[in-house]
């Protein structure tokens, strides 16, 4: 039983373009460009009812996972496996191939005086956005047992060469055994 209608080709390279070019539009996360997404794929190319389009949003937050998932998810309810792979694929490719391509030039003048002025420059901006983050999610936390384990943590991963994943694994350990 198909749920729904085999797309013609066009239709399939109107929904790579778009997805594309929503790809590079996407800053600050997937969800950004929903409504835009919900024109396409709601309005204009009928695919989707708004039932279908709010609901498969919903079904992907709440499944772990990155944020971006959800492409998927409509591209399965709109065209079934070949509407996903199509959605997520443009949608991650742009964006994919733009940070592999920025990383690989970076490195290739990573001793040249405007890259090093650029990382240098970032590097407060991401330790506060870090701290930012820690900060509101402390506030939210009731107690104050997880701002101990966090800075021994973050003292941890300072001070010596403990790899990330054994500090991510032992709070994971401190939160499934109920310590905080």
């Amino acid at each position: 039983m198909i749920l729904y209608a085999p797309l013609p080709a066009a239709d399939w390279l109107a929904l790579f373009g778009h997805f594309l070019l929503l790809s590079l539009l996407a800053v600050g996360g997937g969800l950004t460009v929903a409504p835009d997404i919900n024109r396409v794929l709601v309005g204009k190319m009928q695919l989707l009812d708004e039932a279908q389009f709010s609901s498969s949003i919903a079904i992907a937050q709440a499944s772990p996972g990155p944020n971006v998932l959800f492409v998927a998810v409509l591209g399965y309810q709109a065209a079934g496996l070949a509407g996903a792979l199509t959605t997520l694929i443009a949608m991650l490719l742009p964006s994919t191939t733009l940070a592999l391509a920025a990383g690989r030039w970076g490195h290739a003048r990573r001793q040249a005086i405007g890259v090093r002025a650029f990382k240098a420059g970032m590097a407060p901006v991401v330790i506060a956005l870090l701290l930012a983050t820690a900060w509101i999610m402390a506030a939210e936390t009731p107690g104050r047992a997880h701002l101990i384990v966090t800075a021994a943590a973050a003292l941890l991963a300072w001070l010596t060469r403990l790899h990330l994943l054994l500090l991510i694994a032992a709070g994971a350990v401190i939160g499934a055994l109920g310590w905080l």
